[in-house]
């Protein structure tokens, strides 16, 4: 990825943690956080991808998201200066589902193994 992408992801990443934070305020979602931005070379589409805390609220959150895309796009387009504001496409975050995953198939390897040395 070149720099100027990198710094726009950055950019746009830093300013949609913002908005989340302080304009989209709704106790029903919970806690949200913009993990990776990921911006197309022509910019004019935007992955981002987000982490919910509540793991049963994540398709509402997302729905939710959704239909505020074109409040976050604008409210973006006024804290970033492009010559366009890329189309906002949300995704949720699973890499912490498969982090816990991987871990609790650790912990069962390691508690196998101690019970063989054990015997």
């Amino acid at each position: 990825m070149s720099h100027r992408l990198d710094k726009v992801s950055s950019l746009i990443k830093e300013e949609l943690s913002l908005i989340f934070l302080h304009k989209l305020q709704d106790p029903k979602m919970g806690l949200i956080t913009v993990t990776n931005v990921k911006v197309s070379p022509d910019l004019k589409h935007t992955k981002i991808y987000i982490s919910v805390f509540d793991k049963e609220k994540r398709e509402k959150v997302l729905e939710s998201i959704n239909e505020l895309k074109g409040l976050i796009r604008s409210e973006l387009a006024g804290r970033i200066q492009l010559r366009f504001v890329p189309e906002l496409h949300f995704f949720i975050d699973d890499t912490m589902d498969y982090v816990e995953k991987m871990e609790g198939l650790f912990k069962k390897i390691h508690e196998s193994d101690s019970e063989k040395h054990d015997n």
